[in-house]
């Protein structure tokens, strides 16, 4: 996480580690459904957690993955009775400090530099997905996908000897609804990939051996990664 984000979450987390209980957030639960009152900001200090919406079909679409060190905020703060316009699924255990919506706000507006901070994490994750729907609109669904694989790399990638690995574990079903597409078209465009030598795939982590071809394909702007990201 950088710059705005770890601002904003040192000033957080400096406040409320001393005042809230760290909790344990087991695999698999559901911190919130959409349409759901907003009670609580979450302070993520360890695991995974996906943001996403349902359709009215009941497919998933995955809009942000959050690794550790990650603020979980409705937007929408500072209103009469706001509900949340996603789900937050805990995809590993987890460790979070959960605070009160009120407590939130209370502690944010005592001084400007919080709200600044605030508004700059805000304005940050705006952007961010904006950029995110402009890549799927444009370039269709391959080029969704290589622009989803690109942030992956700049939220999650490691170096390695064959090429920059994305060291969170994904499913190819996971990876479609990213990409709001489906497992089977998401499957033929990686073995397209595989096939060409660009990516690898080994126990749900993909390796991405030549990021320099997918960023040629999508006429990639080198963005910074605060607004290229996943997360």
């Amino acid at each position: 996480m950088k710059n705005f984000s770890l601002s904003l979450y040192s000033f957080l987390i400096q406040h409320f580690i001393e005042n809230e209980t760290v909790q344990l957030i087991k695999s698999g639960s559901i911190l919130f459904q959409e349409k759901d009152k907003v009670n609580n900001v979450y302070l993520l200090l360890s695991g995974k957690v996906s943001i996403g919406r349902m359709n009215i079909h009941g497919k998933e679409f995955i809009l942000k993955l959050l690794n550790g060190e990650e603020i979980i905020i409705e937007y929408q703060l500072f209103r009469h009775a706001p509900k949340y316009h996603f789900f937050a699924k805990a995809l590993t255990d987890c460790e979070m400090i959960i605070v009160k919506r009120e407590k939130f706000e209370e502690f944010i507006l005592q001084d400007p530099e919080r709200l600044s901070n605030l508004t700059s994490w805000l304005s940050t994750r705006y952007l961010k997905a904006q950029m995110i729907c402009q890549d799927l609109i444009i370039h269709g669904k391959k080029g969704g996908l290589y622009s989803i694989l690109i942030r992956l790399c700049n939220s999650y990638g490691v170096k390695t000897e064959e090429g920059i690995l994305i060291d969170f574990p994904l499913t190819h079903q996971e990876l479609a609804n990213l990409t709001f597409g489906t497992r089977e078209v998401i499957q033929r465009m990686l073995k397209e990939l595989r096939d060409k030598d660009i990516i690898s795939y080994e126990r749900q982590k993909f390796t991405i051996k030549n990021l320099n071809y997918l960023k040629k394909e999508v006429d990639c702007l080198n963005c910074p990664f605060e607004i290229c990201g996943i997360n």
